[in-house]
């Protein structure tokens, strides 16, 4: 379908909540989002681009013809759009990974000798299930730790019926296991250890200890010296796991907290689980970043709580979330549990979801390599001028001079948003009378352009992007320019603020786009402004002094271009050629001129007489 073909059907569905299916010309499904009024919701996606975030624009430029789906309500809607971004994976949504999995750890107490076991879900067979864990390599530490902790079996032997059959292994020996595989062990000693570790596993740590000790101050008390330092050991064991994310999420947790950060190149989706208002577990998740941190929160959220298959009693979120509160029905519709969902105001809960964030922010940048983050912010510059190609060579010109002499130029380039030294250029420029940023502007570019249109070495390649040092008409003067020449790139000035930092880009239209709310691109800008003003003073000031150091020679009697030239030559510096001495100085320019040379210097500088 063409966009005016998309636009009218779009102009056509009912105002009614319901689904929309966006697909490409392969039939795919490339997003599916939910609305309240279809008509309104998707005739927005046909309208000026202008309003349309990045990502959106891409995805729009892909949609060969879409569907709907009409829901009876907004929660029915909800329901189908979660459902069906689980089966679609569209590209253009959010998306946690798929099939990471939340493994449970299962403890049936009806057994005689139950058993801790992963599992990858939950069912309705009367066990205990705790989690859902990060993965399994977590869920199978954590049966591990408990299992030394309270040196119960790891083996694979059955109970009761492998009592007895066979000598006890490695384990026991190593003292890692009580060897519940021999006959006259206590069942119920086993048992009363089984449930010490579900009281753990539901974060009573308190009570396990407290058993723990007086068993064991029993156990002295009764001269049973040997049992008392086993209950000691296991007891120390107890208190050394602490809290150290024996608890996550999961049935037990009383609140999450969410957190949402992200870089140029990652975005981070956090959770904080506490339980008693303590922090016992961390769950987060890497994502591509977002146009906007509220659909990645709303987007992610809802993922991750249905993926999971249980819900805290409270969820606390950084923004808010549109449709939060039908989003806790469909939870509590799902898990017969009653959650709120809200973004805290003020208090404890505000420290909560800074913390949150803090943590996906630091999860983000531990997972991004520098060179990750500068693609990143060159793609975001990209983006924000709506470049319609690759952004890889960026070139930056500005002019240095004092009073209208010594004029000079810089060009510097920038290539993948690195700093290419060898590519720099500097202009000295020709048949300037006066101060004429204009004017100097279009001789460096036109020389610069005509060298690349004649193909020198050197002017070979063209940049992506032009960026000048000046405003509105620095960038008119650069285009103006380019079209003589029959060329066209990308030009854009860089406007400073009144601390001499570039503020914004603007276009020779006059157009001007922010950067100081992208850090990350106001640093790039930045950097590059201040690499090409340094390069142009310092060609400026070179020049400038050189030109005051010769002027001291045309002071000289006898000394023309020709010996000046030479003395320069041999001695560098007119420093050196004052510390000469005469013989020296005949060698270069003969008896008469050096004479005169060394006499400049030494009989000017001489002592004044006394009075």
């Amino acid at each position: 379908m063409t966009f005016e073909e998309l636009k009218e059907k779009a102009h056509a569905l009912p105002l009614e909540p319901g689904v929309y299916l966006m697909q490409d010309k392969a039939n795919t499904v490339i997003y599916v989002g939910k609305a309240k009024k279809l008509r309104n919701r998707v005739s927005q996606y046909f309208q000026d681009s202008a309003a349309h975030t990045v990502k959106t624009r891409r995805m729009v430029s892909q949609i060969d013809h879409f569907d709907v789906i009409v829901a009876r309500t907004e929660f029915e809607a909800l329901v189908l759009e979660c459902s069906l971004i689980k089966r679609h994976m569209p590209k253009y949504n959010i998306l946690l990974k798929d099939g990471k999995g939340y493994p449970y750890l299962r403890i049936d107490r009806r057994e005689e000798y139950p058993v801790m076991e992963l599992v990858n879900k939950v069912s309705g067979d009367g066990a205990d299930y705790f989690g859902p864990f990060g993965g399994r390599a977590v869920t199978n530490q954590l049966i591990d730790t408990l299992r030394l902790a309270f040196r119960l079996p790891g083996c694979s032997k059955v109970f009761p019926r492998d009592l007895g059959k066979d000598r006890p292994c490695l384990n026991y020996h190593m003292n890692n296991c009580d060897g519940w595989c021999q006959l006259g062990k206590s069942p119920e000693d086993y048992r009363r250890r089984i449930e010490q570790v579900v009281l753990l596993l539901k974060g009573k740590y308190q009570t396990v200890a407290l058993s723990l000790r007086e068993e064991m101050e029993h156990a002295a008390e009764t001269l049973e010296f040997e049992r008392a330092a086993v209950l000691r050991d296991r007891l120390l064991a107890i208190e050394n796991l602490g809290k150290k994310q024996l608890v996550t999420a999961g049935t037990m947790a009383h609140t999450d907290v969410i957190g949402y950060s992200q870089n140029t190149a990652r975005g981070c989706f956090s959770v904080l689980h506490y339980v008693d208002g303590n922090l016992l577990d961390k769950d987060y998740e890497l994502v591509p970043p977002s146009d906007s941190v509220e659909e990645a929160v709303s987007t992610l959220v809802k993922q991750y709580y249905l993926a999971r298959n249980c819900v805290p009693k409270e969820i606390l979120l950084p923004v808010e979330m549109e449709d939060g509160e039908l989003f806790a029905q469909l939870l509590q519709d799902t898990y017969h549990k009653r959650v709120h969902i809200r973004v805290p105001q003020r208090g404890d809960g505000v420290h909560l979801v800074y913390l949150a964030n803090k943590n996906a922010a630091e999860e983000a940048e531990r997972a991004t390599s520098r060179e990750e983050k500068r693609s990143g912010t060159v793609e975001q510059l990209r983006n924000l001028l709506q470049l319609p190609g690759p952004l890889t060579r960026m070139e930056a010109y500005d002019i240095s001079n004092t009073a209208g002499s010594d004029i000079v130029a810089s060009m510097v380039v920038f290539v993948d948003g690195k700093p290419l030294k060898k590519d720099y250029k500097r202009f000295k420029l020709r048949d300037m009378v006066g101060q004429d940023d204009y004017g100097s502007m279009r001789q460096v570019l036109t020389r610069r352009f005509t060298h690349y249109l004649q193909g020198d070495p050197g002017f070979s390649e063209p940049p992506d992007l032009l960026l000048i040092d000046g405003g509105e008409v620095h960038a008119q003067t650069a285009e103006a320019v380019l079209f003589e020449l029959g060329l066209s790139f990308p030009v854009y000035g860089m406007v400073k603020d009144d601390r001499h930092r570039t503020r914004a880009l603007v276009r020779a239209d006059g157009r001007e786009i922010g950067i100081q709310t992208f850090p990350p691109v106001f640093a790039l800008i930045g950097q590059i402004q201040e690499e090409t003003h340094r390069f142009a003073i310092t060609y400026h000031r070179t020049l400038q002094s050189k030109r005051m150091r010769e002027s001291v020679l045309d002071q000289i009697s006898g000394v023309g271009p020709t010996r000046k030239k030479a003395l320069l030559q041999k001695f560098r510096t007119v420093a050196a050629i004052e510390k000469a001495d005469e013989q020296q100085l005949s060698a270069v320019v003969g008896r008469a001129a050096a004479k005169a040379v060394y006499e400049f210097f030494h009989e000017s500088r001489g002592t004044m007489p006394c009075e």
